[in-house]
């Protein structure tokens, strides 16, 4: 077992477990902590904590001191930076005619990296903008070119089930939804009923398809010949929330009968 502590980024809601070394950490306080990019500001989610070494990365980055004054002060710039960047970056682009949409940037607080996530619709050589970027900046640049899923992450909306999207309140990472989810939850096919407004599936059609799946198990397979009840003929539909499914007899008419 591990102490650790559970800190998140800005533009970011998954939670990245750190060495507390011998800091006394709660909830909810501001936390300077060292990456691979440099010195970041983050909070910690949870109070310290102990895990298992299987749900963690050996070695762990330490912690290296609780956010002073000086720190907020170098974030709050920094903000203001990452505004100024997109900006900066949206110019230069336009200039060098490259079709990227800017969604948002990161500076660490110790200033050797500024991250910029953009969208475009094919890849782009965007080594003469970070060139420009680098002059200006005084830093190293890094680009990344995201998703329609990862642009809902960061931004944030209303899903068609009238909530906050998931990806961007509580969601760590994507999860593989594919058409045979919806499939296997007798979901209508329709696209504007079962893509997020990310354009891609919904994730929540993942959430429930183990449970479609388990409850399957009780009844016969659609296709396969049964007799139930004095009827005979092929399954062709179940009912999950009423417990029946339905048979197709040889002469085309169909009767919905209980499982037993």
């Amino acid at each position: 077992m591990y102490k650790v502590v559970g800190i998140e980024f800005t533009n970011s809601n998954r939670i990245y477990f750190f060495d507390p070394k011998n800091i006394k950490i709660n909830k909810g306080d501001k936390i300077v902590v060292e990456t691979e990019r440099g010195l970041q500001l983050g909070i910690a989610r949870k109070d310290i904590e102990e895990v298992d070494e299987s749900k963690i990365v050996l070695p762990l980055k330490p912690v290296l001191r609780l956010a002073n004054k000086d720190d907020m002060s170098k974030y709050e710039k920094n903000k203001k930076l990452e505004d100024e960047a997109i900006e900066k970056a949206t110019k230069i682009a336009s200039e060098l005619e490259l079709d990227m949409r800017f969604i948002s940037s990161n500076m660490t607080l110790d200033k050797t990296q500024l991250t910029l996530n953009f969208l475009a619709d094919e890849r782009i050589d965007f080594r003469e903008l970070a060139k420009k970027l680098a002059n200006i900046y005084k830093t190293r640049i890094e680009l990344r070119q995201i998703g329609v899923r990862d642009k809902a992450k960061e931004i944030g909306g209303i899903g068609p089930c009238g909530r906050f999207l998931c990806c961007n309140t509580f969601l760590n990472d994507f999860n593989s939804v594919s058409i045979n989810m919806a499939k296997n939850q007798y979901l209508s096919l329709n696209p504007t009923k079962i893509n997020g407004i990310c354009g891609r599936l919904l994730c929540c059609l993942k959430y429930e398809d183990d449970t479609y799946s388990e409850m399957k198990k009780e009844y016969p397979p659609l296709g396969t010949i049964v007799k139930k009840d004095g009827n005979e003929g092929k399954v062709v539909l179940h009912n999950i929330f009423k417990r029946t499914y339905v048979i197709e007899k040889k002469d085309k008419t169909q009767v919905e009968v209980e499982l037993d």
